[in-house]
């Protein structure tokens, strides 16, 4: 496995990658209409190709398959960190993290944040995140709850 930087011709691939795994989360976290505000299938490609664009993620790749991909803007927000339903627990995350926290270094962001799933929020635990609020958001008729956690690296 290897992390690289998105290339335009990345978004197709991604957009499926975020909606497989948006579908695979289990029926006893979400409801099926949850999930599908979440990712509306099918995928809307050219919003996801002018998103990336925006974004730029850093992405995992094996064997010329991408397996996952996470962003960082410049004033340290990760936005969307998504392994492939197929390489789940299986370190995609953890490479795609480290490498995120050596460019975090190299743009000199200091401190990071994220609002993170249920799903994600043990995963940015074990990393230092500390939780700082809960919210709840309405996206597409659908009510979700999600937290708002930091990382002060550096003081």
């Amino acid at each position: 496995m290897r992390i690289r930087d998105y290339r335009a011709d990345d978004s197709i691939e991604i957009a499926d990658l975020y909606d497989g795994s948006v579908d695979s989360l289990h029926v006893e976290n979400f409801s099926a209409e949850e999930l599908e505000a979440w990712a509306p299938t099918p995928p809307d490609y050219s919003h996801w190709r002018k998103r990336l664009a925006e974004k730029k993620p850093y992405v995992a790749e094996r064997d010329g398959m991408i397996v996952g991909f996470i962003e960082l803007e410049d004033d340290g927000h990760i936005d969307c960190f998504y392994t492939h339903k197929d390489f789940q627990r299986r370190g995609v995350g953890s490479a795609l993290y480290s490498h995120l926290l050596h460019e975090a270094d190299a743009r000199d962001i200091q401190n990071l944040y994220v609002e993170a799933s249920a799903i994600a929020r043990p995963f940015f635990e074990r990393e230092g995140f500390r939780l700082e609020k809960t919210n709840r958001l309405e996206l597409r008729g659908q009510i979700f709850t999600n937290f708002s956690m930091r990382l002060h690296r550096r003081s």
